[in-house]
């Protein structure tokens, strides 16, 4: 240290160290005003989209509501309603994490394609993936045929075609919140665990599956809230009997028309289990500021 810099030093330990520039807060801590062109529309958007949901809860039979909902006939919708969309959960998860990884692992040609065509159920009409789903496994169904011939297995209109339909417009979120999440993951894991001799599908269960069990998680969570939440497919592929294919949708639609105090009491309900889904998942969807 030469004699010029000692009494830089000195000042430099009464104060605490070294000055450093002071920074320029003032332009950062002011906000500007929101422009009125975006503020009338934003706020449009918003009370459309919250009416809707104030008005169900203000039309809400409080006071015959624990009977509503205590009834025989909600009860039986409400429990097929939830072993139906666990049990599509479950085929979700069982074909779906599989596919979700060889969409993100995998290079093949027409992988794109492939991708398109997986979440085709996310944009289809509903009631046309209903009709789909009678074209092919149908009693008469490309595939369904063999299925009665050769298994005795008939899908279309029981609790079984219930859980296919679901499945078939639910499977799609979950492989896409797998596919992102192991697109983000590093693959250099997995490759560690098969240079040390582990195979592809140990490198899998061992690495892979633990890192983006989160993602997995979700994609179950927000599958599961769209099955139980399917109409179309349902009713189409399924129909709608009580106790077999009478789900809380299809009860819902069919209460509307006799009973609407009962209507709202289940729309409460899916409308509880929806708004449980969305802050259960609130942290994975929220990002770091």
């Amino acid at each position: 240290m030469t004699p010029l810099d000692k009494p830089a030093a000195a000042a430099d330990t009464l104060t605490g160290g070294p000055r450093r520039p002071r920074r320029r807060t003032a332009l950062a801590g002011r906000r500007s005003p929101v422009p009125v062109p975006l503020l009338l529309p934003a706020l449009v958007g918003l009370a459309f989209l919250l009416v809707p949901l104030i008005a169900l809860l203000v039309r809400t039979p409080w006071h015959s509501l624990p009977d509503q909902l205590t009834s025989p006939e909600v009860w039986q919708a409400l429990r097929l309603s939830l072993l139906c969309a666990t049990a599509a959960t479950a085929v979700s998860l069982v074909i779906g994490v599989p596919l979700a990884w060889l969409l993100a692992r995998v290079e093949f040609p027409g992988r794109g394609l492939v991708r398109a065509l997986v979440t085709l159920p996310l944009v289809l009409p509903p009631v046309v993936g209903g009709v789909a789903l009678l074209m092919a496994l149908g009693r008469n169904g490309v595939v369904g045929q063999w299925l009665d011939a050769w298994f005795g297995i008939t899908l279309p209109f029981t609790t079984a075609g219930v859980v296919v339909a679901e499945a078939f417009v639910a499977m799609p979120f979950l492989v896409i919140s797998v596919e992102g999440t192991l697109r983000a993951a590093d693959p250099r894991y997995e490759e560690a665990a098969t240079t040390l001799g582990a195979s592809r599908f140990t490198a899998f269960r061992r690495v892979t599956l633990p890192l983006i069990a989160p993602g997995v998680a979700a994609g179950a969570v927000l599958a599961w809230a769209r099955a139980l939440g399917e109409f179309g497919a349902t009713i189409t592929f399924a129909g709608n009997f009580p106790g077999r294919t009478q789900t809380m949708p299809l009860s819902v639609y069919l209460a509307l028309q006799s009973d609407p105090e009962a209507a709202i009491a289940l729309s409460l309900v899916l409308l509880t289990v929806s708004i449980a889904v969305l802050a259960g998942l609130r942290d994975r969807w929220m990002t770091a500021s």
